[in-house]
């Protein structure tokens, strides 16, 4: 009888100590699969084994099953709630674009630990998709406040400005994240943000250094284009229409462009064939579902969008050619 217990009392301690070597096992694997595998082990023989759910859900979320992450993360939490898995767990929803349910997560784990900064940020990009703007831009501040070299909390709070049309604080941000780090993105966004206040030369200076830093900035010459034809220099904006067009054969607001470009140059001609060509862009890329025609096409495009009046003023034309 003594020995059965013995037996008894032996067997949770072998038990844990075969999950622990699972979870060892699994921490050392590079293999991302074997990983899951030995942690699935590890929680078979210890179903109570937070570190292996833990460890799991990194690795789910790894190979891109966030609905398998948030179940285990969702575990850990119900038996520890902590910091990190709330935070973790809000990550794997965000990429399910579950925004509002990231935000809880990260607000939860902002009030396990008031200063995890990568949560506040977090709760701030949750926010902004949720289109909430001046809520982001608070959480921004905070980041700012902590860590004021901080480029791409900068970057991300002149967005938030820029949703919100004030255009002066977005163009002050990208041009500190231009002072921390001169990089092509960051020139071509203080671009794009002059751009929205009709400062077309400095936006072409801005696009012309885009350029220079990285040749491959493909939205850079389009913009550069554009801010060409609203300054009336039809030459470079013809040339840098093609060259956004050479890149990318389907890009069908660089076509527009060029159509209208051509209207004010008066060769109708051209104008006629990169209208159409814009609008058999737009009817081969339309869901199968979808019947726009006309005007309906070009709603989502760049020209309808940011630059209706000059869109209005000149589809009409376009469209009798």
């Amino acid at each position: 009888m003594k020995k059965s217990i013995f037996i008894l009392f032996l067997l949770p301690l072998l038990t844990f100590a075969q999950a622990n070597k699972f979870f060892r096992q699994g921490m050392r694997a590079t293999d991302i699969n074997e990983k899951i595998n030995l942690f699935s082990k590890a929680i078979e023989s210890n179903p109570k084994h937070l570190d292996a759910y833990f460890q799991r859900a990194i690795a789910k979320d790894n190979i891109g099953d966030f609905n398998g992450a948030i179940l285990d993360y969702t575990k850990v939490i119900f038996y520890e709630p902590g910091a990190d898995s709330y935070y973790n767990r809000g990550n794997s929803k965000y990429k399910l674009e579950d925004y509002l349910g990231a935000k809880e997560d990260y607000e939860k784990a902002l009030e396990l630990d008031s200063q995890f900064i990568a949560a506040k940020y977090s709760l701030a990009y949750a926010k902004y998709d949720l289109k909430d703007y001046e809520g982001a831009i608070d959480d921004l501040n905070a980041v700012i406040s902590m860590y004021p070299r901080s480029g791409i909390a900068y970057k991300q709070r002149a967005f938030a400005y820029s949703a919100l049309k004030k255009h002066i604080e977005a163009i002050k941000d990208f041009s500190t994240v231009i002072k921390i780090s001169p990089t092509s993105d960051a020139y071509y966004n203080r671009g794009t943000a002059f751009m929205d206040i009709n400062y077309y030369q400095m936006a072409n200076n801005d696009f012309n250094t885009a350029i220079k830093i990285d040749k491959n900035n493909t939205l850079a010459y389009f913009f550069k284009a554009t801010s060409h034809f609203f300054l009336g220099e039809y030459d470079p904006a013809i040339l840098y229409f093609n060259t956004a067009i050479n890149f990318d054969n389907y890009d069908y607001d660089a076509a527009f462009g060029l159509a209208l470009t051509y209207y004010k140059t008066n060769d109708l001609k051209n104008a006629k064939i990169q209208f159409h060509k814009a609008e058999r862009i737009l009817k081969s890329i339309s869901e199968a579902s979808e019947t726009k025609e006309g005007l309906a096409l070009f709603e989502n495009t760049y020209w309808y969008l940011n630059q209706y009046y000059t869109f209005n003023e000149y589809y009409q034309k376009l469209s009798n050619l």
